[in-house]
């Protein structure tokens, strides 16, 4: 019997110090040495689930060139669609603009373009409603233009107190975003002038 539990007591002790060893192997600072990587740039930095990892754009699917939706800088853009769905969207390296590199938001641009919560429909609510309702473009596009021209016809300014001309309407303001280029804003601030509307300003300041 005591042989047995001494004999039993070396194999617990043996295997126990080739855990230790196996785990002290494994340890980076151990990696470093025997691999002779001490900053660890190398293989030491990647673990097993690292190593097994592929890129998301790996698998075979058709590619479009695009552009970011996002301002007026121009990033070049890589659309991997698959069975006619976009799968991912990526930095475009042959974009003399942005050579490969995206920033936060153009990053994001799957989930602008194919998140849950896009609206595909005009949504709009009436004065003192309750509910949104679905409008068609060209519903809403008419709506906006007819309040365009009535609120210039009722604030129009031909002259100001003193005789001077003025020749302009402060009651509608233009604010453009950053999606815009410069080539629409150029149109939008043309329109605007051309309506008498001189209140016109970008978020870009463009």
């Amino acid at each position: 019997m005591g042989a047995d539990r001494g004999s039993e007591a070396n194999e617990l002790s043996a295997g126990g110090r080739e855990d230790r060893g196996g785990l002290a192997a494994r340890w980076p600072l151990v990696q470093q040495l025997r691999r002779r990587d001490p900053a660890a740039l190398g293989r030491v930095a990647r673990s097993a689930r690292s190593a097994a990892l592929r890129p998301r754009t790996a698998e075979p699917v058709h590619v479009v060139r695009s552009v970011c939706p996002y301002c007026a800088v121009g990033c070049g853009q890589r659309v991997y669609v698959r069975d006619g769905e976009i799968t991912q969207i990526e930095g475009d390296p042959d974009s003399p603009v942005s050579r490969g590199r995206l920033c936060p938001k153009g990053a994001a641009t799957k989930s602008l373009v194919t998140g849950p919560l896009r609206e595909y429909r005009v949504k709009y609510r009436r004065p003192y409603g309750a509910r949104w309702e679905e409008l068609s473009l060209d519903e809403a596009m008419d709506m906006i233009a007819d309040r365009i021209i009535a609120t210039r016809a009722e604030t129009w300014e031909d002259a100001d107190e003193d005789g001077r001309t003025l020749r302009r309407s402060l009651g509608v303001a233009n604010l453009g975003g950053a999606t815009l280029d410069n080539e629409e804003n150029y149109c939008i601030k043309k329109l605007m002038t051309s309506l008498g509307f001189v209140q016109v300003e970008n978020q870009a300041r463009i």
